[in-house]
């Protein structure tokens, strides 16, 4: 396998755990998933932090607003690894309940990761709402 397909292979089934999980309201396996050691940034369609200190009380916030994932698929865009850095670029689609109500919603996400004793842990994201092109654009 590629550089990026070992990648791919490891953080797919981690990343997937971990966003259901957070859709859940339980923001654990996210918090496992990223990486502890600054810098670490977030912008996300709802919050932007910057710091550990700032993104776990931010992730235990996000998952409080969720009950229940009823169903989240990636659409990679783009992926790539070389060395102890990585990225992955998808769409995600996610119907999950959200203050009682379901509620369904696309993000354009950029994930950045870095290798940490072995393990791929991610160090920024860049979320923000995606919206289908118009069939003529």
């Amino acid at each position: 396998m590629s550089e990026v397909d070992d990648f791919l292979a490891d953080i797919l089934p981690r990343l997937r755990a971990a966003e259901i999980a957070l859709h859940e309201g339980d923001a654990a396996p996210r918090a496992a998933l990223w990486s502890h050691a600054d810098p670490v940034t977030l912008f996300g369609a709802e919050v932007n932090r910057s710091g550990w200190a700032e993104l776990g009380p931010a992730f235990a916030w996000v998952a409080s607003r969720f009950t229940g994932c009823r169903s989240l698929e990636y659409e990679i865009v783009a992926a790539g690894a070389s060395g102890d850095l990585a990225y992955l670029a998808t769409i995600e689609r996610i119907t999950a309940t959200a203050r009682g109500e379901q509620v369904s919603y696309a993000l354009r996400a950029t994930t950045v990761f870095r290798r940490e004793d072995g393990v791929w842990r991610a160090v920024h994201r860049h979320g923000d709402p995606f919206r289908e092109p118009a069939p003529d654009a």
